[in-house]
C-alpha cells in the first residue's frame, strides 16, 4: 500500500532531493495516523467486549502511536523549512526533536500502562474471551508488523533515525499485542488470570522501545560518532588528490539529514606552491559538496616531505608509539632544531575511553623519546579522534 501511494503523490524519486525525502516522511506519517487510529477503535472496542485492561491499555497505546505520527508529520514539516537569519544551518534538527518527543510520549504511556497493570494484579478479574476479541488482536499484530516493515523501509531510504524509530515501536508493539493474545488464550484454556502480568509485559516491551527511541533520536542532537561509511568516503575522496598526504582531525558537524558541515587539516607539502593547493583544496571541498551534499572547511597543514632526517624520525618514533599503543596516531609532526637541543613536535591523538589518561600517554611518549633520542626534548599535544 505504501509503495503505491508513494507513486501516486510522489513524483520525483530521487531521495536525494530534500523535498522528496520530507514527502516520504509526511506520507509514512499520514498512513501511521491513519492506521493507528483504526486499530485504536477496533481494540477499544475489543477491550470493551472482554473487559481486560491489557487490551484496553493497548488500545490507547495505538492511540498515543497516532499521536506521535502527527508530532513526526510536524518535524518532517518543521525541518523542511529553509534556512533563515537566526537559524542560518536550517530546521534540519527538527526532525530529531520530534523524534525525541514521540519517544518520550511512548515512555509515558510505558508508565502508565504498567500502573494498570499493577493494579489489575493485585485485583484481578474474569475478562471474555471471546472470538471477536481473538480475532481483532491478530488483525493487529498483523498491522502492527506492516507498519514496522514499511517504516524500516522508508527509515533505510531516507535514512531517518525517527522513522527507525517509528519502526522499532511498530515491532514492539506487535509483540505486545501478541503477548495479551497468549494471556486470553491462557484464560480460556485453563482459567488462569495472567491478565495483569501481561500488561505488565506490554508496558516493558513500550518503556524498552521508547528509551531506545529516545537515545536514538538525542544522540544527534548531543552530537555523536559520525557514520564510518561516511568517514570513509570522505578519506578516499580527499585522498584521490595527490596534493594531500594526509589528514587528521576530522569533525563531522550534524544540523539534521541532509545537513552536513565537515571540517578537516589536510597535509601538504611545505614547499609546494601555495595558490596551486589552494586550488587544490577549493576543489576538494566542491568534490565532497557534490558527491556527499556536505559544506566542507579544509585547514592545509604544510608539512616536510623533502627532509629524510625529519621524515625517517617521524617514521621511527611512530613505530615506538605502536609499542604503546596502536590506537594512538601522531600528526603535525616537525623538528625545530636549536644549538643545544631539538624540539620534537607533534600532536598525539587518543580515542574516547582510552586505557591510559591524557597525562599518561604523554609522560610515556616524552620518557620513549628522551630515552631513544639524546638531545631532544618533546612538545606534545594529546588531542581526541572525533571519529
Amino acid at each position: 500500500m505504501i509503495t503505491l501511494l508513494a507513486k501516486i503523490f510522489i513524483k520525483n524519486q530521487d531521495i536525494s532531493n530534500e523535498k522528496v525525502r520530507r514527502q516520504y516522511g509526511i506520507l509514512s506519517s499520514i498512513v501511521g495516523i491513519s492506521l493507528n487510529i483504526i486499530l485504536f477503535l477496533i481494540k477499544y472496542l475489543a477491550g470493551v467486549i472482554s473487559g481486560s485492561i491489557a487490551i484496553t491499555a493497548d488500545a490507547f497505546n495505538n492511540l498515543s502511536d497516532a499521536g506521535s505520527s502527527v508530532i513526526t508529520l510536524i518535524g518532517f514539516q518543521f525541518s523542511g523549512k529553509k534556512p533563515d537569519a537566526e537559524h542560518p544551518f536550517g530546521h534540519g534538527r527538527g526532525e530529531y526533536i520530534s523524534g525525541f518527543i514521540v519517544s518520550i510520549a511512548i515512555i509515558l504511556v510505558g508508565f502508565e500502562l504498567a500502573k494498570s497493570s499493577f493494579a489489575k494484579i493485585l485485583s484481578p478479574t474474569v475478562i471474555e474471551t471471546s472470538n471477536l476479541a481473538i480475532l481483532i488482536l491478530v488483525v493487529s499484530i498483523g498491522v502492527k508488523l506492516y507498519m514496522y516493515i514499511y517504516n524500516t523501509k522508508i527509515g533505510k531510504k531516507i535514512d531517518s533515525e525517527t522513522m527507525k524509530a517509528t519502526a522499532i515501536d511498530s515491532f514492539s508493539d506487535s509483540i505486545a499485542t501478541l503477548v495479551v493474545l497468549l494471556s486470553m488464550i491462557v484464560m480460556r484454556k485453563t482459567g488462569v488470570l495472567i491478565d495483569g502480568w501481561s500488561g505488565m509485559v506490554v508496558a516493558i516491551f513500550i518503556l524498552y522501545a521508547g528509551y531506545h527511541a529516545a537515545k536514538d533520536t538525542l544522540s544527534p542532537l548531543l552530537g555523536q560518532v559520525p557514520d564510518p561509511k561516511l568517514v570513509q568516503q570522505i578519506e578516499e575522496i580527499v585522498m584521490s588528490h595527490e596534493e594531500v598526504s594526509g589528514i587528521h582531525d576530522l569533525i563531522v558537524h550534524d544540523y539534521g539529514p541532509g545537513r552536513l558541515m565537515i571540517s578537516l587539516h589536510g597535509e601538504v607539502a611545505g614547499d609546494g606552491d601555495i595558490f596551486k593547493l589552494h586550488d587544490a583544496i577549493d576543489r576538494i571541498e566542491n568534490e565532497l559538496n557534490t558527491k556527499l551534499g556536505c559544506e566542507a572547511v579544509i585547514h592545509m597543514d604544510p608539512i616536510v616531505v623533502d627532509d629524510e632526517q625529519v621524515i625517517k624520525m617521524r617514521e621511527q618514533i611512530e613505530e615506538k608509539i605502536k609499542e604503546i599503543s596502536p590506537e594512538i596516531s601522531i600528526h603535525d609532526f616537525r623538528l625545530i632544531k636549536g644549538p643545544t637541543h631539538t624540539n620534537v613536535i607533534f600532536d598525539a591523538a587518543v580515542p574516547f575511553k582510552f586505557h591510559l589518561s591524557d597525562e599518561e600517554v604523554k609522560s610515556q611518549i616524552e620518557t620513549m623519546i628522551q630515552t631513544n633520542w639524546t638531545h631532544c626534548y618533546p612538545v606534545i599535544k594529546v588531542d581526541k579522534s572525533y571519529i
